[in-house]
């Protein structure tokens, strides 16, 4: 099957998105395009499989949707795909809110595809000899439509879950959710109206696939190191607003009658982690001064990467260890609060809405959920996270790495930035430590 690849934006976008790449590099010297058109549409090929990771074959799935034209087939299951049969047949794509004509040439025989996978309203129109044979807009009402969530990081995920129900709910779809395993029984907790799936069989009449990208991809509506996560998934699905969060619902007793702290000390790298020595230890000691218990609720009690190895505080009990995310919600829910890092831990926290102390540096303050009790350096290198002249999950430390000052906006946050911040969140949530219930 001949597949032809189109883009909403200009090609140009995507090969310089992937200039430099090693993966660009390899695909030029295997190629066997004789032209530039078709060395495009291998790179279209190729970029859409590896960066958004996509089921082996889907390509080549096969299209359900009947249009009533033999051999003419359309569905929105990977963007969109349409089937076209052998003849002098012209397709024009547009965008149906704003016109935008995407693409409009001749096609006889093979398969059109867009390179972009997010909601676009698409209008497509067919030409059999100049004379309109058909024609189809977008319309989810009714339907049945797919989101697959999987290879998702955490935060991620939660950051788009409040625009599943929401989406269901404008587009009066009957939508579906393929989350990865870890996932499900926290979605079906949070949203019991949403329909959780084990596989996609793409007879769905259209599926979506969020996800972030932290580079200029044009997969992606924008550049997600310019947008707030919370916002993120509205933009992959169409919705330029923040639907509600979900309440959250516990489903086991507090593990403890004593008065408690979670603390989260691992994230993706050691690059996210709170580097000033000893720091953490020097929290977990000022928690416990005041009568509370300290829980680690990380996956891993240590880790090392980036250079740096980090191990949970000596005097924080062991909660460690591969343990359901329904239950470290249940866990958060009860705790008094959470002291966590820009990872998936703290937007767990988030969404049951335990208060959250927030220690960050590496990111803009716009960049995760707002927290009042947000802990950065603003005085050193800081946000690079969200600079688009980097890709911070290609680089460590782009800007001052193999120096003195390397990973300073990480380790510059000293403990007693940290501890104002649980002190005002204290006073704010009217909280009264154990060690002060006895005066």
């Amino acid at each position: 099957m001949k597949l032809h690849f189109f883009t909403v934006r200009n090609i140009e976008d995507y090969r310089n998105s992937y200039k430099y790449s090693g993966e660009a590099h390899d695909l030029r010297k295997k190629t066997t395009a004789r032209t530039a058109e078709e060395f495009d549409q291998e790179f279209l090929g190729y970029f859409i499989t590896h960066a958004l990771d996509m089921p082996a074959g889907i390509f080549e799935s096969r299209i359900y949707g009947d249009t009533g034209f033999p051999g003419l087939r359309l569905d929105f299951n990977f963007g969109l795909r349409l089937d076209i049969p052998e003849g002098n047949f012209r397709v024009r794509v547009s965008d149906f809110d704003n016109g935008q004509v995407f693409f409009d040439k001749y096609i006889s025989g093979g398969r059109l595809l867009s390179a972009e996978q997010y909601f676009v309203r698409w209008h497509v129109e067919v030409f059999l000899d100049e004379e309109k044979i058909f024609s189809h807009t977008l319309n989810l009402e009714g339907q049945p439509v797919a989101i697959r969530f999987r290879n998702v990081a955490l935060g991620d995920s939660i950051a788009h879950l409040p625009y599943l129900r929401e989406f269901k709910r404008i587009h009066r779809c009957n939508l579906s959710v393929c989350p990865d395993d870890v996932f499900r029984d926290l979605i079906a907790q949070l949203y019991p109206d949403v329909n959780l799936i084990d596989e996609i069989d793409f007879k769905t009449y259209a599926t979506y696939y969020p996800l972030m990208i932290l580079s200029p991809l044009p997969f992606t509506p924008a550049d997600f190191r310019q947008a707030s996560m919370l916002r993120a998934g509205g933009m992959l699905l169409g919705i330029n607003y923040l639907p509600p969060k979900a309440i959250f619902e516990p489903t086991e007793p507090p593990v403890t009658d004593e008065p408690y702290v979670c603390i989260g000390i691992q994230s993706t790298g050691a690059r996210k982690g709170w580097l000033y020595p000893g720091g953490w230890d020097i929290v977990v000691d000022y928690l416990k001064s005041l009568g509370y218990r300290v829980f680690c609720i990380d996956k891993n009690a240590k880790e090392t990467s980036d250079g740096f190895t980090i191990c949970k505080p000596e005097g924080a009990e062991d909660f460690t260890g591969n343990r359901p995310l329904l239950e470290r919600a249940n866990m958060l829910y009860h705790a008094d609060f959470f002291i966590g890092l820009g990872s998936g831990l703290s937007w767990l926290a988030y969404a049951v809405d335990c208060p959250v102390v927030l220690i960050c540096g590496f990111s803009q303050d716009w960049a995760e959920f707002y927290t009042p009790y947000r802990v950065a350096n603003r005085n050193v290198c800081n946000g690079c996270f969200n600079d688009i002249r980097t890709v911070y999950a290609k680089e460590i430390c782009p800007y001052h790495k193999d120096t003195p000052r390397a990973l300073e906006c990480q380790k510059k946050i000293s403990p007693r930035m940290v501890i104002n911040a649980i002190e005002r969140l204290i006073i704010d949530k009217n909280l009264t430590p154990p060690a002060l219930k006895k005066f």
